[in-house]
């Protein structure tokens, strides 16, 4: 079972701000959340473990897009 997280949580688990994190989606540097419903956007807490991974570890700004890119595509094969 995924746990989602809803924009405060992500916010505090990663240490940005809101802005900061829809800046940093619009860049390309975070994933999108999962949209619930009209005013509900969560994220698992799963890539968000993976997104402090990789920056903990020191990747650049092109292999975070990466990681963007394959863990976005990997909700598609969620069911």
């Amino acid at each position: 079972m995924q746990i989602l997280m809803k924009t405060p949580d992500v916010c505090a688990a990663t240490g940005m701000k809101r802005p900061t994190l829809y800046e940093h989606m619009a860049k390309g540097l975070f994933p999108r959340p999962i949209k619930l419903g009209p005013k509900l956007a969560t994220w698992p807490q799963a890539e968000v473990a993976r997104m402090n991974a990789a920056r903990i570890a020191g990747k650049d700004e092109e292999e975070i897009k990466a990681l963007v890119v394959a863990l976005t595509s990997e909700r598609k094969n969620c069911v």
